[in-house]
């Protein structure tokens, strides 16, 4: 791979400044597109604090350039109550958060790379679907799911959220056999 990323394995508290370095860089893109996302008052910091936990529970992954940096961040999280309900047999997916890439690597399909590492995983826990959330007014967003495979399940809008565009894509779904992250942890 000519950019030399790899899934480096699970972030820890160390990492912490790295991951929000990388959020800020994300949120600043999004504002500056115009994206009204992450950064509404009361609701960073509450995300925040669930991104630290999530940390702390070895959640989150980090994948790496060739030189060691940072280039991407995906959370394994569990189902949201707020959004997937037993009709959904929340216990067969992986569920996608907060998934991060540098914007040094826009367009380099990283992104793509790290969905499939998710299908990967998922794969090896014995579940079937990669699920994940997104913002209901990122349009530009929930187009990229859509060309990575997802399927859009449902919107919900419960009013202390403004995430919850649903969707999800067949665990055994492979977009960049050719490039690879690398292994994935197995066991739920």
């Amino acid at each position: 791979m000519a950019d030399g990323c790899h899934v480096a394995g699970r972030a820890t508290a160390a990492d912490m400044d790295a991951l929000l370095a990388l959020r800020a860089e994300a949120e600043a893109w999004l504002a500056s597109a115009g994206i009204d996302q992450w950064r509404a008052p009361g609701f960073r910091d509450r995300a925040l604090a669930k991104w630290r936990a999530d940390v702390e529970q070895g959640r989150t992954w980090l994948v790496r350039d060739g030189a060691g940096a940072v280039a991407a961040t995906v959370t394994l999280a569990p189902a949201d109550p707020d959004f997937w309900c037993e009709d959904d047999r929340p216990g067969d997916a992986v569920y996608v958060a907060k998934l991060i890439t540098a914007r040094a690597f826009a367009g380099a399909g990283l992104g793509g790379r790290v969905l499939d590492w998710a299908g990967l995983a998922a794969r090896r826990a014995g579940l079937g679907w990669v699920r994940l959330d997104c913002w209901r007014s990122n349009t530009a967003l929930q187009e990229y799911y859509l060309g990575q495979g997802f399927r859009h399940v449902r919107t919900e809008a419960p009013a202390h959220r403004r995430s919850g565009w649903l969707a999800q894509r067949p665990a055994e779904l492979v977009l960049h056999p050719e490039r690879r992250l690398g292994t994935a942890p197995s066991g739920r």
